[in-house]
């Protein structure tokens, strides 16, 4: 039990680094962080960001060599579906603007592996 607990602990640590890596190589390309960990009934979004007159909702994934599926396989289409909810309920009462939907993917915890994909998937 315990060990579980610890499990699930480092997974957290490891998704909020990759998160932190995630933002500050978005922040060096120019974007704009507007909300972190965006939550409502209808799921989680990693990232808010700007991107010039575009809000950018940004899916950050880390996976370890072994796993089962790597970062962007595990975006499936569930995952999708949960994300253009929650950026609906996000953006809904806000003036209308552009968006985009992107995935910023590593494959380790570290700087190097960081791979953008902009425009990942469609509402």
């Amino acid at each position: 039990m315990i060990r579980r607990q610890q499990q699930a602990v480092d997974r957290h640590q490891a998704g909020q680094l990759a998160e932190t890596l995630a933002l500050a190589f978005l922040k060096a390309r120019g974007l704009t962080l507007l909300e972190r960990n965006f939550r409502c009934r209808m799921g989680e979004i990693d990232l808010v960001m700007r991107d010039g007159a575009s809000i950018v909702f940004v899916e950050v994934r880390l996976r370890s060599p072994g796993a089962y599926a790597n970062a962007a396989e595990s975006i499936d289409a569930h995952k999708q579906k949960r994300i253009v909810a929650a950026a609906g309920f996000y953006l809904a009462g806000r003036a209308e603007s552009p968006c985009r939907f992107d995935c910023v993917l590593l494959e380790h915890a570290h700087n190097d592996s960081i791979r953008w994909i902009k425009s990942a998937f469609d509402a």
